[in-house]
């Protein structure tokens, strides 16, 4: 289908928009030729038109016809739909049409007439904003099957194309097959300020893979949750049993944006279809340019707010490198404080201490270096490789069996400080090389470093705004290096306190004498902290508990011993014996009494809290059915991903959910729960489905059945801002 705009047409628009009036507003209009989309079909006994007038925009009636100079061809009088009356300040009062809308018109050919007739289609339109744009023509043709022949009344609006693309190349008969960009004609407009419809005209016989489309977008912006409608059922030899759409598919994107001026977004979409003939066309990606108007942030589409990962997300891609990296390792900082990282702490302050009462202020630095230096590129790198892949690399590392091998680890190192054996390197390979010490340290800088990677990815196990934002970055647009500056400046931000501990190591550890033994020991206390730590996740309550007894009462055994090797001190050191080993017995009668909580151990003693109730789903199928129920009802819904081996999971259930405020913004709410502790192929899909990297991620859902996607919880919130949000974010 093509335009072909008459000289003094275009010279006419062509000043219009020239004209000192209209200069200064030319970028914020849409071409005639998108503001008024058009398609053209026969059955033989009329043509239909089918229009696409973009959202505020508008055509005039009587500024609209139609009519073909082909010999041996009548047109009659074309059939309007029923329009809207508006006045303005050009034609005063007139009928228009607006969004979508079909004329047809009786058409009559001669015998021996031609079937490719061409059509002229005449058209006068304006824009909400003030602009109308001249009178104008444009040519384009349709094929006109033999009355009762061909097409059938109805039909979807590409038989004329589809006739005239047959060009072939694809099936063994060189012309079974229609080019894919003729097959699904894809198309984009603003429906709003954040907003984005998508359009695929797709020819009769077939068909789009719902699971195949995708939206991604390089612009200083983030794209949402493709908002799909429900398709139909189809089973094929390519991928099984899939949901796929036919003639048309209409789908729309939310688009997030720091600000409100108006601006280009390329979207890159992703799509694969097939022939019901047989052919099945790889992956088409398109990219688009679509308008959005000014005013338009997600935050203004729903009450005011946008996600904190949204906003880092945008400042990564727009903001100044240098703020960018200052920024993320100040995010690290903050996170190098929280329960999920916290343990690398005595992990490494035990390493440094594990290096014998001559350590030194510069080796117990560069060790800690070594240990940061590792964890951050790990890191970057893992974070870099999950993003472009959609993989959850941390919850792969997650596995109940790598937990237990990391877990037993520390149990070895504990046992180590404890003095039971030596960790050493044997001896025929000592007497073997050259000056033992420096390459034992050289030896002990790579052993660090990998304690350092392995920790990353097993010991931080939870999600954050900032990661989130980074990962996001390198997933949907692909910008490797400032994605990867932003997670490498988060990870040494994150490393920043351990580099603290390590520059003072050396001079608050005692260089020799008995103080060194105990010194150790308590470090062998915290290996076996972190041990219970791990271990806990992945067992029940009160073998959680039994769990938490053992580096209790070990410390107890330490203290004890201080006390009888003390010279000063020695009541305190009795004192925190005596603590220690009475905690550790509280911790051993709640297991017995079934209790689960190492901070309340008493059940029976514990304060009561309600809980929300969750309904648990496992399955994008299921979610989808949850959702309808809710929508139906016109109900909101929440939706928690938990993991047993999240931290701020149970801290959201522990301090967040609890509390009444909390309770009551969800109370209307049907909550649903998706545990992803398995990571089995459920599990991924649904983290897939989402785009989500990881527990601790909450999505809301409002009563129309829609994710309001810029309201993600990323990570743990406290209870008062949480209700808060939950209020607005389920709001109608």
């Amino acid at each position: 289908m093509t335009h072909r705009f008459p000289l003094a047409r275009r010279l006419a628009l062509a000043l219009l928009l020239l004209s000192p009036a209209a200069s200064a507003l030319a970028d914020d209009f849409l071409p005639p030729e998108q503001a008024f989309r058009y398609s053209l079909d026969s059955d033989g006994h009329q043509v239909r038109i089918h229009w696409d007038v973009a959202p505020g925009y508008y055509l005039y009636l009587k500024r609209m016809g139609v009519a073909s100079s082909a010999e041996g061809v009548t047109l009659g009088e074309p059939v309007y739909p029923q329009g809207e009356v508006h006045t303005d300040e050009y034609f005063g009062e007139q009928v228009v049409f607006r969004g979508r809308f079909d004329v047809t018109v009786p058409i009559t050919l001669a015998p021996g007439a031609a079937r490719d007739i061409p059509i002229t289609l005449k058209l006068q339109g304006c824009a909400d904003a003030g602009l109308c744009y001249p009178p104008t023509s444009w040519d384009t043709t349709v094929t006109v099957p033999a009355a009762g022949g061909g097409g059938a009344p109805g039909a979807a609006g590409l038989d004329a194309l589809i006739a005239q693309a047959r060009t072939g190349g694809f099936g063994a008969g060189g012309d079974e097959f229609l080019d894919p960009d003729v097959a699904f004609r894809l198309g984009a407009i603003a429906d709003g300020p954040d907003r984005v419809r998508l359009t695929w005209e797709i020819a009769p016989d077939y068909y789009l893979y719902r699971d195949k489309l995708a939206v991604r977008t390089s612009s200083a912006a983030s794209v949402g949750q493709l908002v799909l409608p429900t398709g139909e059922v189809h089973s094929d030899e390519y991928f099984g049993e899939q949901e796929v759409y036919r003639g048309e598919l209409v789908a729309t994107v939310p688009v997030a944006r720091v600000g409100g001026t108006a601006m280009t977004v390329a979207l890159d979409v992703t799509y694969q279809g097939c022939a019901d003939a047989g052919l099945c066309y790889p992956p088409i990606t398109k990219t688009l340019n679509v308008d959005l108007p000014a005013g338009g942030t997600m935050s203004a589409a729903a009450g005011g707010f946008v996600s904190k990962q949204d906003k880092m997300a945008a400042f990564i891609r727009s903001g100044n490198l240098l703020l960018v990296i200052g920024f993320f390792f100040g995010a690290g900082l903050l996170l190098a404080f929280t329960p999920c990282v916290l343990p690398m702490v005595p992990i490494l302050s035990g390493i440094i201490a594990g290096q014998g009462p001559n350590v030194t202020t510069r080796r117990a630095f560069f060790l800690s270096l070594s240990y940061v230096l590792g964890m951050a590129l790990t890191y970057t790198l893992a974070g870099i490789v999950a993003a472009a892949a959609g993989a959850q690399v941390q919850a792969v590392f997650q596995k109940p069996w790598i937990v237990t091998v990391f877990a037993l680890l520390f149990v070895v190192l504990a046992l180590s400080m404890f003095g039971l054996f030596t960790i050493q390197m044997p001896a025929a390979i000592q007497t073997r090389l050259a000056d033992a010490s420096n390459r034992q340290r050289a030896g002990t800088f790579g052993g660090v470093a990998v304690m350092g990677a392995l920790s990353a990815l097993i010991v931080t196990t939870c999600v954050a705004p900032a990661l989130v934002a980074t990962l996001a970055v390198i997933g949907q647009s692909g910008n490797v290096v400032r994605g990867g500056l932003a997670l490498f400046s988060m990870s040494l931000g994150m490393g920043a306190p351990l580099l603290a501990v390590g520059a003072s190591a050396g001079k608050l550890l005692p260089k020799a004498g008995p103080w060194m033994d105990t010194v150790k020991q308590l470090f062998g206390v915290l290996f076996l902290l972190v041990a219970a730590w791990m271990l806990a996740r992945l067992v029940p309550g009160p073998m959680a508990l039994l769990l938490w007894a053992v580096p209790a009462l070990a410390a107890a055994w330490v203290c004890f011993n201080a006390a009888k090797r003390a010279r000063r001190g020695r009541p305190w050191w009795r004192t925190a014996a005596a603590v220690t080993g009475a905690y550790g017995v509280v911790l051993l009668a709640g297991a017995a009494l079934g209790g689960s909580d190492p901070l309340a151990p008493i059940p029976q003693l514990a304060a009561k809290h309600e809980e929300l109730l969750f309904k648990r789903i496992a399955s994008i199928e299921e979610l989808e059915r949850e959702v309808a129920v809710a929508r139906d009802a016109s109900r909101p819904v929440m939706l928690d991903f938990y993991a047993d081996w999240c931290v701020s999971c149970k801290e959201m259930e522990k301090y967040t959910f609890t509390d009444a405020a909390v309770r009551e913004a969800l109370a209307d709410a049907v909550l649903l729960q998706a545990d992803v502790t398995a990571n089995n192929e459920r599990d991924q899909a649904l983290l897939k489905h989402f785009g989500i990297f990881g527990p601790p991620t909450i999505a809301f859902y409002g009563p129309d059945g829609i994710e309001r996607r810029n309201y993600r919880v990323v990570g743990y919130m406290k209870a008062a801002e949480f209700a808060a949000l939950a209020r607005e974010a389920i709001a109608p």
